[in-house]
């Protein structure tokens, strides 16, 4: 009888140990493929359709295949004149940039970067303002974006190239009065480019940067539905995964880390009702910044969007009062 317990013990005991591997399993394998789909690009026009984020089949599903982004050519065109700019970046990928100068006597000159999945024409708004305000503009596609090489981004890790190969550009083009504006990922690109080459602007724009690669994906979690401790193991694996695939130490990608060796003015905005970047991520990136000139506007009824098209004149207002700061 006591031998029948165990034996029936044991094979339950085995029974739990095996689907627990399998389970183990099925998330490496669903992470591994969110992580692939993540940061790749797609060329073709087969874009699958959303599911429906009220089912919960649906978000499991979704969570489990990963995403399918479609890279997204360069669509609107500017009505002022500009020249488009090619850059080549260590593995061989040409940059596209447009460079355009303002119609008054120049300022100096604004570089321009755009978040992940987007490209250089959706901050043609911005650019109109910079303009305006007598500073001419460089606007950056990040590699696999926009009009430039590639199919696969590197949630800004390897992105900062891209930053230091416009600023020379500019630099050797007779430009000193350097300013560096970047909206999300291309906000984490200009901070780890400051760093890693030792990049020192004029003065710096920052958008609603993201805290780090951890928190992208935890927001990545949230856009599914998926929030509490549903995040934190998503985001380990689908890093772990990111990792392994692309060669990278994301763990590390710390927006903190970066803006640490800022010296300049720094501009930081943000939406208050931002749902991929949180309040405390904001907080956390705008106190590790160590310049003594350093502000945090945020907009109360804005999300992760263009904050120029949300609130207009406040906009205006505030980066007409950053430049006079960091001119001064």
């Amino acid at each position: 009888m006591e031998k029948r317990k165990k034996n029936k013990l044991a094979a339950i005991t085995k029974w739990v140990l095996w689907v627990l591997l399998v389970q183990f399993l099925l998330l490496n394998i669903s992470a591994a493929l969110y992580a692939y789909k993540l940061t790749h690009f797609y060329t073709d026009k087969q874009i699958r359709k959303p599911y429906d984020e009220t089912n919960v089949f649906g978000k499991t599903w979704r969570l489990f295949s990963g995403p399918r982004f479609q890279k997204q050519i360069t669509g609107d065109i500017p009505i002022f004149q500009y020249d488009t700019v090619w850059l080549q970046i260590k593995s061989g990928l040409k940059i596209n940039a447009w460079y355009a100068k303002t119609d008054s006597s120049s300022k100096g000159t604004v570089i321009m970067f755009h978040g992940i999945t987007s490209n250089k024409s959706v901050m043609i708004p911005e650019a109109n303002e910079f303009l305006y305000q007598g500073y001419n503009i460089m606007m950056v596609d990040l590699r696999a974006h926009g009009n430039s090489d590639g199919s696969t981004t590197t949630i800004g890790i390897k992105e900062s190239e891209e930053v230091k190969l416009a600023w020379d550009w500019v630099r050797q083009n007779g430009e000193n009065n350097i300013f560096l504006y970047g909206i999300s990922m291309g906000a984490v690109v200009v901070s780890k480019a400051i760093k890693d080459y030792s990049i020192h602007p004029k003065g710096v724009i920052l958008e609603m940067p993201f805290g780090s690669m951890k928190s992208y994906l935890q927001a990545r979690a949230r856009l599914l539905g998926f929030r509490g401790f549903t995040q934190k193991p998503f985001s380990w694996l689908v890093g772990f995964w990111i990792n392994v695939e692309r060669g990278l130490q994301g763990f590390g990608h710390q927006t903190k880390k970066y803006v640490r060796h800022i010296s300049c003015p720094v501009l930081v905005q943000w939406g208050a009702e931002d749902n991929i970047v949180l309040k405390s991520e904001t907080e956390e990136v705008y106190k590790a910044l160590t310049t003594s000139d350093k502000k945090l506007v945020v907009y109360e009824n804005a999300g992760h969007e263009s904050l120029l098209q949300k609130d207009p004149s406040k906009w205006q207002r505030e980066i007409e009062d950053f430049f006079q700061r960091a001119d001064y």
